[in-house]
Parts: C-alpha cells; sequence; structure tokens
C-alpha cells in the first residue's frame, strides 16, 4: 500500500514536519493505516521522553520541564486510540451506516 499525497499531509500535520518521509512511507507499507503509523510514532516519542529526566532546574537561573510535552504526546494517543481522530485512509463512517435525514414538520397551535 503507497502513501498518497493527502495521508502524508495528514501524518506530517499530526507529527510535524521533521518526520521522515521515507520513515513514514515504511511505516505505512509495514501498518497499513495512517492511524497506526501515527500511533507508533507518537509512543516511540513518548517512550524517549519518559526515558530522560522530565524536569531540569538550576537553581536561580534556569528550569525546564518535560511534563506538559508528555501530558500532549498522552492525550493525542488517546485521541487516536479512541477514534476520534479519523485518518484519511479510514471511512469516515466505521459501521457503514446510513447517515439519518429525516424531516420534520412545523405546525402552528391554535391560540386559544
Amino acid at each position: 500500500m503507497a502513501l498518497t499525497a493527502s495521508v502524508q499531509a495528514w501524518l506530517i500535520s499530526k507529527l510535524g514536519t521533521d518526520t521522515s518521509l521515507g520513515d513514514l512511507d515504511a511505516r505505512y507499507t509495514r501498518l497499513g493505516t495512517a492511524r497506526a503509523v501515527a500511533l507508533e510514532v507518537l509512543n516511540e516519542r513518548l517512550a524517549n521522553l519518559r526515558s530522560q529526566v522530565a524536569t531540569v532546574g538550576l537553581s536561580g537561573v534556569v528550569n525546564v520541564s518535560y511534563a506538559e510535552n508528555i501530558k500532549a504526546y498522552e492525550r493525542e494517543i488517546a485521541l487516536l486510540e479512541s477514534g476520534d481522530l479519523v485518518g484519511p485512509d479510514e471511512p469516515s463512517n466505521p459501521d457503514n451506516e446510513e447517515a439519518a435525514i429525516g424531516w420534520v414538520q412545523l405546525v402552528a397551535r391554535p391560540r386559544r
């Protein structure tokens, strides 16, 4: 399965412009969906952040914390896993349910 322009654009929007297109193409061929590729990359990045010191500080000079970055990765992963973010290569209606369109007629009530 080849990486299309729309799938590539979606992945770049989720993973950033510094992501290697060759790496994305190889992962997409192996995994088959954009959601799976995004999850794999984000989980790797999260694991890398967790393996490092989360907060570094030099008293009175500088404090650096990666705690918010970790939380942001966790939120994005949760959205992808829950299905709230639909990839461009996935059907927008996974249950194959037809959208219901109906008509409602409004009728004025008689005055008293």
